[in-house]
């Protein structure tokens, strides 16, 4: 699919408090018996400088160790790739993030052990690659003990392998980057799908569910599950997805994100800003979820998307539409004193 250049800086996770880092003044190594604190903004970059992993603010006191690219964008803000601890931030006191001397990875919230990569060696190392892989690794082989690669978020960098155990998971808003509903993943029968999985409901959108894989132009009979986008903007999938991104052929440096509507984006990095290079879904009112319950879904290319309650309904949360709608009038009484209305021209998503 081709379509002109796109920006979308509201879907850019935004930095409270921006830290630029340069190779220079930070090391890409962490040896064993050493540690990352919150309060010293403790960073490792990339000999390339384009990636800095720390503790990142996700909220008042409270941090995750991240990964990012080391310069901010045109805008100001930075742009995460991968979050260890999204969904149990730690404090901004006496929290760090450690290789111990028998090569164990830990992460400490004020004393707490939260987080552990249960790793063994007399000789390791926490190295940020120029990639953008956190990688815990043996000098003497080379070989990893463990990587940030395996473990992606909502993000996947270019050449970093997407597998059968590779999940997306989609932040909950622009603001809140614990996990959402979405999930981009290899299936059982060997597709990448889309699935929005709330707290009542769980249910594919894509590809199109009511088409049989092959319809969909997938292949469901190489069981190995692999996929990859490379650095001049080619998408192969061992189940037949294959594109190619708007500015192919160009080297520069992209990133393949679920956003919080939905969507997942290829998005490549141009003078100091994201730009959208491919995308999955064209109709966004077609994402399951997007508008949350008793609202409707319209969509244009000039406003994007807009969610308006039903009559009767008001928002739940004005800043988050996936919460959806809630009626005026609580509503009292047995289930059997209502009834449902059939509304005309509207697709049930």
């Amino acid at each position: 699919m081709h379509f002109p250049f796109l920006f979308l800086s509201s879907l850019i996770i935004i930095s409270y408090f921006p830290r630029v880092a340069t190779a220079p003044s930070s090391p890409n190594v962490l040896t064993q018996g050493s540690s990352l604190f919150v309060e010293n903004d403790d960073l490792l970059v990339s000999s390339n400088g384009v990636f800095a992993a720390g503790f990142h603010p996700v909220g008042e006191n409270t941090y995750c160790f991240a990964i990012w690219f080391s310069k901010p964008m045109s805008d100001g803000n930075l742009t995460l790739v991968w979050m260890e601890n999204r969904d149990k931030p730690v404090n901004g006191k006496r929290s760090k993030f450690s290789l111990w001397k028998t090569g164990n990875l830990v992460l400490t919230d004020a004393g707490r052990h939260v987080w552990r990569t249960d790793t063994i060696s007399t000789n390791s190392q926490l190295k940020l690659l120029d990639s953008g892989n956190l990688v815990l690794i043996q000098p003497d082989d080379q070989s990893y003990l463990w990587q940030s690669f395996s473990f992606p978020t909502d993000t996947i960098l270019s050449n970093q392998r997407f597998t059968r155990d590779s999940v997306l998971v989609s932040s909950r808003s622009s603001t809140n980057l614990s996990s959402g509903f979405y999930k981009l993943y290899f299936d059982d029968d060997n597709v990448i799908r889309l699935v929005y999985d709330s707290y009542e409901i769980t249910s594919v959108y894509w590809p199109k569910p009511w088409l049989r894989p092959w319809d969909a132009m997938r292949s469901t009979f190489n069981n190995s599950r692999f996929a990859l986008l490379d650095s001049k903007g080619q998408f192969k999938s061992t189940d037949n997805l294959t594109f190619i991104t708007t500015d192919y052929g160009q080297i520069h440096h992209r990133r393949m994100t679920l956003d919080v509507d939905g969507n997942v984006r290829v998005y490549t990095l141009n003078k100091g800003s994201w730009t959208v290079s491919w995308q999955a879904i064209s109709k966004m009112c077609s994402i399951h979820g997007i508008c949350g319950p008793n609202s409707l879904c319209t969509y244009s290319f000039e406003s994007g998307r807009r969610c308006t309650c039903m009559h009767g309904y008001k928002a739940k949360n004005h800043t988050d539409l996936s919460f959806g709608c809630e009626p005026i009038i609580k509503l009292t009484g047995h289930r059997e004193n209502y009834e449902f209305i059939r509304l005309p021209h509207f697709r049930k998503t």
